[in-house]
């Protein structure tokens, strides 16, 4: 699974070049979970658990879980989890490359720039 993380790491890290720094980072972080984390965590489940039968995970006790491969409370675990990776992208990128120095807005309320 450490192959899994180590492709959404670097998908979010690419997602999150394309995406502007106004952007609250609560936003980049559910756009990573629920564009990249959840759906490949389904293929992988469906494929290392379901298919080769390893049983690595198993989902099926948790509440609004599909075929016991992701769950809604899973799904909103990686939305935090989305958010420190985009984070160490951008700070990683700073200081190794040189890339602008990283800046965020947590949550924007209301209306305007």
């Amino acid at each position: 699974m450490a192959l899994l993380g180590g492709v959404c790491f670097v998908l979010i890290g690419l997602l999150n070049e394309g995406i502007p720094w106004e952007m609250p980072l609560v936003l980049q972080g559910v756009i990573g979970s629920a564009c990249i984390v959840t759906p490949l965590e389904f293929v992988t489940g469906c494929v290392v658990n379901l298919w080769l039968g390893w049983g690595v995970w198993d989902y099926s006790d948790l509440p609004c879980s599909l075929l016991g491969q992701i769950c809604l409370p899973f799904s909103l675990f990686w939305v935090l989890v989305a958010m420190a990776a985009a984070v160490l992208d951008d700070w990683l990128r700073w200081r190794w490359f040189g890339e602008e120095k990283p800046h965020y807005t947590l949550i924007r309320w209301g209306k305007g720039k």
